[in-house]
């Protein structure tokens, strides 16, 4: 099974990517199932229930999350209705959604996704790691394949997830840096681990804002308000292959596709050259 989980999607020039490039990635990599982060797909900041569904229908199987979700209110009424989009599953009781969910691939197998969030330099929920299991205990009588994001600032926080869920899901993939990291491997029990996927976006930037209101903000202290950039727009992200029968990780490979690179593939011959991270 080939699972792609697609980094944080910044803004309208990460969903055209996704929109109009998906389809042949995932044909070209035989992708069983397409994850992706969204929270900053609504000019950078949260969801829209019109965003949610475009990023659906392009494709798009499970939608995770994590501290920005809340930024455009409508979605505290997409939310409990679309059980394919995930908040983080340490938020308190009572919190609007869900933090897990099993899906279906297309030939009928399950997979069990699992949103959670760190604490380390962000807002302070719920124990992730106590509540990561909770999850996993919920879910693992449907599925032996499960992934899950962390969404989290610190690589080390990031690293002792992996650690701790080693031989209990599928992948640990990191969100929320918006940049790919280079420590892609397989745990000794067979958990694939990443600590930040990275950003489907406009690379030419800060994290995917424009660059020099973002400067300013450094170098003034002062606010500002920060829009998507549009340049040198990539997919970043993660194919991992999974053993369905036992749950372990046989295989991870960043991925980080250019714009051109992307949409030629729906055209591009077998065996050519792949434009990936390895």
């Amino acid at each position: 099974m080939n699972i792609l989980f697609i980094g944080d999607i910044v803004g309208r020039p990460g969903r055209e990517l996704v929109r109009r490039g998906l389809r042949g990635l995932v044909q070209h990599h035989s992708v069983d199932l397409v994850i992706a982060n969204v929270e900053n797909a609504a000019a950078g900041f949260g969801l829209t229930k019109d965003i949610g569904d475009t990023l659906l229908e392009a494709g798009v199987d499970v939608m995770t999350s994590g501290n920005h979700i809340w930024d455009k209110k409508e979605v505290l009424e997409y939310m409990p209705l679309e059980p394919r989009l995930l908040r983080p599953a340490n938020y308190p009781a009572g919190v609007p959604g869900r933090g897990s969910y099993v899906a279906q691939t297309g030939d009928g197998r399950a997979v069990g996704i699992i949103n959670v969030m760190g604490r380390v330099f962000m807002q302070q929920i719920d124990d992730p790691f106590a509540i990561a299991l909770r999850e996993i205990e919920a879910i693992r009588h449907r599925t032996r394949v499960i992934l899950v994001d962390f969404h989290a600032e610190a690589t080390s926080e990031k690293t002792a997830m992996g650690w701790h869920l080693d031989g209990k899901v599928t992948a640990v993939i990191g969100t929320h840096t918006h940049v790919q990291t280079a420590d892609e491997r397989i745990l000794p029990n067979g958990t694939a681990y990443l600590s930040d996927a990275g950003m489907t976006g406009p690379h030419d930037s800060i994290i995917g804002m424009e660059r020099q209101p973002s400067l300013a903000r450094f170098l003034t202290g002062m606010p500002v308000k920060f829009e998507p950039a549009s340049g040198n727009v990539r997919l970043n992200g993660a194919l991992v292959e999974a053993d369905d029968r036992t749950g372990r990780a046989a295989k991870i490979t960043r991925v980080s596709y250019s714009e051109a690179d992307l949409l030629a593939l729906s055209g591009a011959p077998t065996g050519a050259a792949l434009h990936v991270t390895t």
